[in-house]
């Protein structure tokens, strides 16, 4: 079943004083099914926050229909059960993180005793349990998002929309992002997130949609967009000299120095191997072989070689 849905989504903006044309979304298709994670993935300015700004209700398209549940976005019930993280979010500064989350429960009707019990679970879920009777104005970049996280999943949504939400944060603060999202799957929620970091998006969806310049250019399942054939080998070697670097290193796509370490990339598992009987025979150690895959940045590279990522 298709809990978000879009067909022929358009958005075309006026700008400068001669009220120039433009097209910043281009009649975006998209379907998303009940209980993934969708990721919604493309360069800053591709389209994603207008496309998003759309599904929430936040502008009109100039064409094009959304659904979100079945029921149409210029419909304000369709966000009864939409959880929504917007990309630089401005906060009460003066409100702590506990007010701040009491307040948005207010908002949505939620009775004072839910309010509080949920404010209290979100704060540890998203990490930022100390920081509950701080005031906002004093949290760090990350902690804003953590916060704005949990404001997205104060009402218990079934559906939650995340503009750019690993955005300001640190390896750390990305993986416990990562984490919650996977959760929220498991709970049966539907996520629909958008980023300009293609590894993110890799990892933990089930679907993406590749948006440039306003167009899908990509999207589906993981598997099914990128396959399973081996696009290369990464080798890390050990214990070999120079010279022998250099010879090893002829063919290689990529062959750099770390300290003690060796690291060659080769395009064919044939090269590989030959340097890998090579580095034996010389007594050397062989630290990790590595068959790569292509992954979305592959995918987004090819599609800026086209000319479709001016």
């Amino acid at each position: 079943m298709a809990i978000i849905r879009t067909e022929g989504l358009s958005k075309v903006f006026r700008t400068g004083f001669t009220m120039k044309k433009v097209e910043a979304v281009k009649g975006v298709d998209l379907k998303v099914d009940a209980g993934e994670i969708y990721g919604f993935i493309g360069p800053n300015g591709a389209g994603k926050t207008s496309t998003i700004k759309m599904l929430t209700g936040l502008i009109l398209p100039t064409a094009g229909e959304a659904w979100i549940q079945d029921i149409p976005v210029s419909d304000p019930k369709c966000r009864a059960h939409l959880g929504f993280l917007p990309e630089g979010t401005f906060f009460h500064e003066y409100l702590t993180g506990r007010e701040f989350l009491d307040f948005h429960g207010q908002l949505l009707g939620i009775d004072k005793a839910t309010r509080q019990k949920r404010a209290g679970e979100l704060l540890e879920r998203v990490g930022i349990p100390h920081a509950g009777d701080m005031r906002i104005r004093s949290y760090s970049k990350g902690m804003r998002q953590r916060v704005g996280l949990a404001q997205a999943l104060i009402a218990d949504p079934e559906v939650v929309i995340l503009d750019e939400p690993m955005s300001g944060l640190d390896p750390l603060g990305r993986k416990d992002v990562r984490d919650l999202i996977l959760s929220l799957r498991d709970e049966g929620k539907t996520v629909f997130f958008s980023s300009h970091i293609l590894g993110d998006a890799e990892v933990i969806c089930d679907q993406v949609a590749i948006i440039v310049n306003g167009n899908i250019v990509h999207q589906g399942y993981i598997d099914d967009l990128l396959g399973q054939e081996v696009s290369g080998v990464e080798l890390v070697l050990e214990g070999i000299d120079a010279p022998l670097f250099e010879e090893l290193k002829v063919g290689a796509t990529r062959a750099i120095t770390q300290g003690p370490r060796f690291l060659l990339e080769f395009e064919d598992e044939a090269s590989a191997q030959r340097v890998l009987e090579r580095t034996l025979e010389a007594k050397g150690h062989v630290r990790s072989l590595v068959p790569r895959r292509r992954s979305l940045e592959d995918l987004f590279v090819e599609e800026a070689k086209k000319g479709n990522y001016a």
